[in-house]
């Protein structure tokens, strides 16, 4: 269980953490759990539930969950600088001298939960400084095991591709159309009938979910809940 909660902030963070306090009948309805992960808390006992430790990690669900939803109460750069900040403070990173076990055993959670978090929302690490973020508190655990630094290496590496590829989604959309004007004269190809060039409806219709799943997919999750979240509530829209 992370070192910073008080008793009256613990949770039950799953099978993974050691088992806490008997919390009193209030706390329990101020922090009810849902399968084994809080389903309502403070944002800091959420945050705190997000930071792994030595013998804890969090839930893949709840992961996934927390970081779409918590960006409408706090921004991802700052969320992702209290999880660092959060890490060094309880594995004492900033010490001289490291407890060198430890913190093996905490430092592959902690690159197990960057390498989730940049490859389900890289937009998140668009900014230089969750980059620095990043190197910062890899730095601190890459002198008690050398394979920690080439793993962050091979992170930044796949996060710089992806961020690249979402770079490229609108152009290449724009890219896409820009070679079919129907207003002007097309090519004769483009007069053929679909069931033409693809005589079999069900081939034509997975052709068609295809080229449509290649220009959604650089729409991410996190940009329909910011969009739903900007909607002004008072509107009545449905």
């Amino acid at each position: 269980m992370p070192q910073t909660l008080s008793t009256s902030d613990m949770v039950t963070p799953g099978n993974l953490s050691p088992v806490p306090a008997e919390p009193t009948d209030g706390e329990q309805a101020r922090q009810p759990l849902l399968d084994g992960a809080p389903s309502s808390a403070s944002l800091e006992t959420l945050i705190q539930h997000l930071v792994p430790t030595a013998d804890y990690y969090p839930e893949k669900a709840y992961i996934f969950t927390f970081l779409l939803s918590s960006r409408l109460f706090i921004e991802p750069q700052e969320l992702l600088a209290r999880v660092c900040h959060l890490c060094i403070e309880q594995q004492e990173l900033d010490k001289p001298v490291l407890d060198k076990a430890q913190v093996r055993k905490f430092g592959t959670k902690l690159l197990q939960l960057l390498a989730e978090w940049t490859e389900t929302f890289p937009r998140d690490f668009q900014e230089e400084s969750a980059i620095g973020h990043l190197k910062d508190v890899a730095g601190r655990i890459a002198p008690c095991d050398e394979a920690y630094r080439k793993r962050m290496q091979q992170l930044l590496q796949a996060l710089h591709q992806r961020l690249a590829a979402l770079g490229q989604g609108p152009e290449g959309l724009v890219g896409a159309n820009k070679p079919i004007s129907y207003r002007t004269k097309p090519p004769a190809a483009i007069h053929r009938e679909l069931l033409g060039v693809c005589s079999d409806p069900y081939t034509l219709a997975q052709q068609l979910t295809h080229v449509e799943l290649e220009r959604l997919r650089h729409v991410g999750p996190e940009e329909f809940v910011q969009a739903f979240g900007n909607k002004d509530r008072l509107a009545g829209s449905k």
